[in-house]
């Protein structure tokens, strides 16, 4: 259990973990936080983590490591070939996953370059219910092209539907009936739905799409960066399988999968990643491009210790009580800001809370940049780095969701509660004073095709006069 009734009423989400290694953080005044923006050109991504208090842009790699972890560093084999630290990992994913074959390689960007490089070929299609950057980007530089299938349910920051990742299976099976299975080299699915606010997709429809891209010989490919947060969603979502344990569940969405990917800087509390699958060909074909791109297929460019802590991670996240800490203080932010009336994506999902940045700042225009506007206002009233989520982060139209979110993650067993009610407070805040968040334009408008690091600049003084009616709160 990892939420408390409290006598006085209400519950509040309890940290079912001590703390025995700290590290020291400093909130900067705000005078060199506006300092610091305008170094960083006004983008979260480019902040010093030294001038950052609390840092949500990201729970990738940032989450803390168990006691078990960190024990295991030491049981690293170093071996350049055939390390053992290999084979343990590959069998902790045979027993959990349930995959025969295993490619280590150094992040989940890298896991979709690989399967990217091994099955696309131009004029291919790759289904999918909602893109992730990193992927679309790999696909169409091997020449396909990533079409999106969500349910209508997904493309709003509003609603209680429980499961907004899901496929619309009838524009599944329209494609599939449609298109020959040589064009269509894998379906994908990305199981805890990151760009629409980390929403989680049903086990129910996994097993529908999965039916459904076997009966057609389509790979189904399972992107379970998430997954410890979607599992936990199916837990405690889904009533017919409230009872299932999670390495059940677990294995249920493993076994819909042809092919597995994951970043490990998210799932197993490790820096690296994986690939995971069953056919002996499709294996020979991706080792022979991480021997190419990444390292030898028993390190795949990850540290042996990393290999060690990730096969100690993924046991990790078998505890629901891992599962759910970050879930719950994101659930315990979204209710929170209702309360104070603060527009957020509804329900909460995983990774972080989610900001809609269109309601919070409707008094911008959508060329205004409002999430990275309201992503730097934060950092101004706050010290608190979250992430934009819209228009500098991808072109308008790579996205079929109509809006622009500020993602403040939670990092796993990094932060306390008493971090988060700071936020909300000055969160808070700001949304009572939201009219003082002004534009952001591109610094360099000559660039034809920008990147989510290039710099913006504000229009105006609005961030030296945001800055000033905060002092007068004596809040700091």
């Amino acid at each position: 259990m990892s939420k408390i009734k409290l006598f006085s009423g209400g519950e509040i989400p309890v940290e079912m973990h001590r703390v025995y290694t700290v590290q020291n953080i400093r909130l900067i005044p705000v005078k060199d936080r506006l300092h610091a923006l305008d170094e960083a050109g006004n983008c979260s991504y480019n902040l010093k983590s030294e001038d950052v208090f609390i840092d949500m842009l990201t729970d990738s790699g940032c989450n803390a490591m168990s006691d078990r972890q960190s024990a295991a560093f030491h049981e690293a084999d170093f071996a350049y070939a055939g390390g053992a630290s290999y084979y343990r990992l590959a069998a902790k994913i045979k027993e959990l996953f349930g995959k025969e074959y295993f490619l280590p390689v150094h992040q989940g960007r890298a896991c979709e370059h690989m399967l990217a490089r091994s099955f696309v070929k131009p004029g291919d299609i790759v289904p999918t219910n909602f893109h992730f950057c990193t992927i679309l980007t790999q696909v169409r530089l091997a020449g396909g092209t990533v079409v999106e299938m969500l349910q209508d349910k997904g493309v709003t920051t509003l609603g209680e539907d429980g499961f907004k990742g899901d496929y619309d299976l009838e524009k599944l099976k329209k494609l599939l009936d449609e298109t020959p299975a040589e064009k269509i080299p894998f379906l994908r699915i990305e199981a805890g739905t990151n760009l629409i606010g980390g929403q989680p997709i049903s086990m129910d429809n996994i097993n529908a799409v999965s039916k459904l891209a076997r009966a057609h010989g389509v790979r189904v490919l399972l992107d379970m960066s998430l997954a410890m947060d979607n599992i936990h969603f199916i837990r405690v979502r889904d009533e017919k399988r409230k009872n299932m344990t999670v390495r059940e569940i677990t294995r249920e969405l493993a076994d819909a999968a042809d092919i597995i990917y994951f970043s490990g800087r998210k799932l197993g509390f490790a820096r690296g990643g994986g690939i995971c699958m069953n056919s002996r060909s499709d294996f020979l074909k991706v080792r022979g491009n991480v021997t190419t791109y990444e390292g030898f297929p028993t390190f795949g460019g990850v540290s042996s210790a990393e290999l060690e802590i990730m096969r100690v991670g993924l046991d990790d996240t078998m505890d629901p009580d891992v599962i759910s800490q970050g879930p719950d203080f994101i659930e315990y932010m979204v209710d929170e800001f209702k309360k104070r009336g603060v527009p957020v994506v509804t329900p909460a999902g995983g990774l972080g809370c989610h900001l809609d940045a269109d309601r919070f700042c409707a008094h911008l225009g959508r060329e205004d940049f409002r999430g990275a506007a309201l992503a730097a206002a934060i950092y101004i009233v706050s010290g608190a780095r979250g992430m934009e989520r819209g228009l500098s982060s991808e072109l308008p139209e790579d996205s079929i969701a109509p809006f622009e979110l500020v993602r403040l993650a939670v990092p796993r067993r990094v932060y306390t509660l008493s971090h988060i009610m700071y936020v909300i407070d000055r969160v808070t805040w700001l949304y009572q004073h939201r009219e003082l968040i002004g534009a952001l334009r591109w610094e360099d408008e000559s660039i034809p095709e920008h990147s989510f690091i290039d710099f913006l600049r504000p229009v105006g003084d609005w961030q030296e006069k945001l800055a000033e009616e905060y002092m007068k709160t004596g809040l700091e």
